[in-house]
């Protein structure tokens, strides 16, 4: 009886222990959910993208404790699949396109690397489930290889209002790519027009100054009135209310003296020409019948001049930098500034020109960013220049700085603060003139003049939107957080008073009144603001 049960053992040991297949169905449902959050969710619910990111990684975790603790796959297959994920991704940021290498602050591809080597892994344990060792690990390495090398095939040209990454093949040509191909097209035609000569410069130049040029190329529709008849005229034909810059002359977005037909249904609008321009996040001046406005066109950042009737080019001034994150896009940040026959633009790397509004002739040219000695911040200076008296002042991540309009000459800088992305703001406030900004720290207001610090108000935060009066002489101010799980705002109200006891800064008293607005606009009684990506 000892023998037999002796010759058993050597038998049943004598062969291979069969291996239990992979248990996947727990993966599959992690997976399933994880790609419902990830995909579905954010089609039907607006503005859900951070939920989707969360659960998009929340189904990742659910997917490893899966894979190393419930899916019977021998030791060295668990951690191996982890560790090869690691390294695949490491791999791949250096050869995506750098669109996604730098996207979300470097963070984009590990984020979407989650759900999609989630998926990857599940789907191939559930293949070579029955598979052996050998079969199944090769299956599990092209998976994982095969879910990261998908994103060497992609670019993005940003993300939306609502946080949407803007994917496409990464051999297709970007619109300023598009764009620069039809100009390359019509260079011939461009350089046909005669040269507008150029107006003597009033100091010297900071900082490399090609002549600007003039343009003859049409727009979409078809043209009325000349480029060169809208050169000749600085000012053009009266076409309503000019719109000095950024937000308008007060900043407020506020068009006074004109209403609108607000009843689409009765009276349409109608486009009266189109045409392309290069990237960036400029609005436009107007001034008469001419509109001012900054783009990037390859290797040159440019300020750009257009016939307000036609669309027509009447002139382009280029300076040889380019700025570029992946989350913006390329191109210059601000907005041009028109004041008394001059173009005041700010660009994205701080170059501050001083145009001729008439033909885009330099005046003058600075480096802000190296007079205020300002590292470039990491979306770029964002900042429109503002006219005051005798100075265009312009805020270099959080310092304001401003110079002569006549020479170009630096006049004074304002007190040191924490980066930002908003413009100085002039206002009056307790009866005394004042230039307002929002900075990392918060808030303050310096005087026109020379800089003095008026008063200033702690509210640590990444400000980006303009400030707004209210009618008692309040201050509205905003600042960026990421409460409750999502981008958002704060929006607070300051009470000013700027009479400073022994020359000391003024004191002012704030308090938090809403979450979540932005552009703020202050009534009578009311504040309100847009939310989400609109």
């Amino acid at each position: 009886m000892g023998r037999v049960s002796c010759d058993v053992t050597m038998a049943q040991t004598g062969e291979p222990t069969p291996q239990n297949p992979l248990r996947v169905w727990p993966g599959v449902v992690a997976v399933v959910l994880q790609w419902l959050i990830w995909l579905v969710y954010p089609l039907v619910a607006r503005g859900a993208i951070m939920v989707a990111m969360m659960g998009g990684l929340a189904g990742g975790l659910a997917v490893l404790v899966w894979w190393l603790f419930f899916s019977r796959a021998p030791w060295a297959e668990r951690v191996g699949a982890i560790v090869l994920m690691v390294v695949a991704v490491v791999a791949t940021k250096r050869v995506v396109h750098q669109s996604i290498a730098g996207a979300g602050m470097g963070m984009m591809l590990p984020i979407f690397a989650v759900p999609a080597l989630s998926l990857a892994l599940v789907t191939a344990a559930m293949a070579s489930r029955r598979l052996s060792s050998g079969p199944r690990r090769a299956s599990l390495v092209g998976a994982i290889v095969l879910a990261c090398g998908v994103f060497t095939l992609l670019r993005t040209g940003g993300i939306t209002g609502e946080g949407d990454s803007d994917f496409h093949w990464r051999w297709t040509p970007t619109p300023e790519q598009r764009l620069l191909a039809q100009a390359q097209a019509g260079t011939e035609k461009e350089t046909e027009s005669a040269a507008i000569p150029p107006a003597p410069a009033a100091a010297p130049v900071e900082t490399p100054r090609p002549n600007p040029t003039n343009m003859s190329d049409q727009p979409t529709a078809p043209a009325t009135k000349s480029p060169e008849k809208s050169r000749a005229d600085p000012a053009g034909a009266k076409t309503g209310a000019d719109w000095s810059g950024f937000r308008g002359p007060e900043r407020d977005g506020i068009i006074r003296g004109v209403r609108i037909e607000t009843d689409w249904s009765r009276s349409k609008p109608v486009e009266l020409w189109r045409r392309p321009i290069g990237p960036g996040w400029s609005s436009f001046a107007v001034h008469g019948n001419l509109i001012y406005t900054q783009e990037q066109r390859g290797d040159d950042e440019v300020v750009s001049c257009y016939n307000l009737t036609t669309g027509a080019p009447v002139w382009r001034h280029r300076d040889a930098v380019r700025f570029y994150e992946s989350n913006g896009g390329a191109g210059p940040r601000g907005t041009p500034t028109v004041s008394n026959g001059r173009v005041y633009a700010f660009g994205a790397t701080g170059i501050l020109n001083a145009l001729d509004a008439r033909d885009g002739a330099v005046v003058w040219s600075r480096n802000a960013a190296s007079d205020t000695h300002t590292k470039i911040p990491g979306w770029g200076f964002a900042s429109s220049p503002l006219v005051v008296g005798d100075v265009v002042i312009v805020a270099t991540a959080g310092m304001l700085a401003a110079y002569e309009v006549a020479t170009g000459h630096p006049r004074w800088q304002g007190p040191a603060g924490r980066g930002g992305y908003s413009s100085p703001q002039l206002a009056t406030i307790d009866g005394v003139a004042q230039i307002l900004l929002l900075n990392g720290e918060g808030a303050i207001s310096v005087a026109p003049a020379d800089g003095t610090l008026l008063w200033k108000h702690q509210w640590p935060g990444v400000p980006i939107l303009q400030p707004a009066r209210t009618s008692d002489g309040g201050v509205l101010i905003t600042t960026g957080d990421m409460g409750g799980g999502r981008p958002c705002l704060r929006l607070r109200r300051l009470y000013t008073r700027v009479h400073r006891p022994q020359g000391r800064p003024a004191q002012v008293e704030g308090r938090t009144i809403r979450r979540r607005p932005a552009r703020p606009v202050a009534r009578p009684g009311l504040a309100a603001g847009a939310v989400g990506g609109g």
